[in-house]
């Protein structure tokens, strides 16, 4: 499993790509995309909703179970993906690419994120 090193991780699975004009995307992590499997419902937060670090701001719901979905920054959703909304599937398929969730523009400095490598190595000790 690689995690692409351009993102920054959250514990709870989240990543986070680099702002761009204050803006990132956030979306799960493909190792919290297997563990969760077949995921067949997402709900996201709305766009202008405020979002804070570490708070669940949505759902994903899988053939095996439900998942809160954290904010991995704090700030106000400006874009939701409305492909995910629509095909679930794409959150399993393509996880960094087509399957992210919502971008966020970011309030602050990110804190508490871990880089491709220490997620990598959190995720082998769970």
């Amino acid at each position: 499993m690689s995690n692409p090193q351009q993102l920054s991780y959250s514990k709870e699975h989240e990543w986070l790509s680099p702002a761009e004009d204050g803006v990132s995307t956030v979306g799960i992590t493909e190792h919290a995309a297997n563990a969760l499997g077949d995921v067949v419902f997402v709900q996201l937060p709305e766009v202008g909703d405020q979002v804070t670090a570490d708070d669940t701001c949505g759902e994903l719901e899988s053939t095996k179970s439900v998942s809160d979905l954290y904010s991995p920054v704090t700030g106000e959703v400006t874009e939701i993906n409305e492909d995910v909304v629509n095909d679930p599937s794409l959150v399993n398929s393509a996880p960094f690419e087509g399957g992210w969730l919502f971008k966020v523009r970011v309030a602050g400095e990110p804190e508490g994120l871990l880089s491709a490598d220490e997620y990598a190595a959190f995720t082998a000790g769970n």
